[in-house]
């Protein structure tokens, strides 16, 4: 036969209770106390952080880029006309002035055709001669033929006066003076065709020798050229510099603009700066600029 227990079953119940109200009452205060807090706010390492007191102003960005000292002013010496390398006067590192010879090339052909073009020129500066000295003669064989012309003019209008003179007087007949005055008129005509073509024949030879001399002008600049040409076969640096480069050989053919050296002035540098692709925007004309020379101090600009 079972027997009951009452007393334990009700310290059972007791302790469940009691539990219960504990933890309400730990609920109770936990939310109190949190009610209570701050916002807690992100935390980070302190070695990370810089502090200082805060300003108004304007903010300075800096720009970075590595970067190398180069040359402000290059100069790429090419190739003035077709030609063979014969010889290099100077290596690169060499300091070269504005008429220094870096480089002698040949052309056999530009030089035979400024041979030909000096024959060419004395034959014409002959033929000038020739063309004035037939114009000349042409000349005066029509002053000759003008002052013949002039000369039976004259004959004629005497014995005109002497006819009407005679013919007043009634010892010649009036046919006499008519053809007396008709060749006086066909004198008139012939002298004054004669002065006609003398003028016009000057101009004529004005006109010719004016052709052969612009002739001979002509083949002279070519001439002139062809000179020039021969002197640049002797390829100058053009400017005071240091020779940089040298891209051609003895023996090699070139032709005009090819490039043959580089020379540049030391004394004017440039810095040529790589800034990253996200902070070229920032960089605008006129701002200040410091580069550091790495030994050579702080230039400011």
């Amino acid at each position: 036969m079972d027997v009951k227990r009452p007393a334990r079953k009700n310290k059972k119940r007791l302790r469940l209770a009691a539990l219960a109200v504990a933890g309400v009452l730990a609920l109770v205060l936990i939310t109190y106390g949190l009610s209570r807090l701050k916002p807690a706010a992100p935390s980070v390492a302190r070695t990370t952080l810089y502090t200082d007191t805060v300003k108004r102003g304007q903010m300075l960005r800096q720009v970075r880029g590595l970067g190398t000292l180069v040359p402000e002013e290059i100069r790429q010496v090419a190739a003035p006309v077709e030609g063979r390398v014969e010889r290099i006067y100077a290596q690169p590192g060499e300091p070269v002035g504005a008429g220094s010879v870096l480089v002698e090339l040949s052309n056999p052909t530009l030089k035979q055709s400024s041979v030909d073009v000096e024959y060419q020129i004395k034959a014409a500066e002959a033929e000038l001669n020739n063309i004035r000295a037939r114009l000349e003669s042409e000349r005066m064989a029509q002053q000759a033929a003008t002052a013949q012309i002039q000369s039976e003019y004259s004959q004629a209008k005497i014995q005109l006066d002497t006819d009407e003179q005679l013919a007043r007087e009634g010892l010649v007949p009036t046919l006499t003076i008519r053809i007396s005055r008709v060749r006086v008129e066909q004198l008139a005509n012939r002298l004054a065709i004669e002065k006609k073509r003398i003028t016009s024949s000057l101009q004529s030879a004005q006109a010719q020798a004016a052709t052969q001399q612009a002739r001979i002008e002509q083949l002279r600049a070519r001439l002139r050229l062809n000179q020039e040409q021969i002197a640049s076969l002797y390829v100058r640096a053009g400017t005071t510099g240091v020779l940089q480069q040298v891209t051609v050989e003895v023996g090699q053919q070139i032709t005009p603009g090819t490039n043959i050296a580089r020379v540049a002035d030391p004394s004017s540098l440039k810095a040529a700066l790589q800034i990253p692709e996200t902070q070229a925007r920032d960089v605008q004309l006129g701002q200040v600029a410091a580069i550091d020379t790495r030994g050579g101090g702080v230039i400011q600009g």
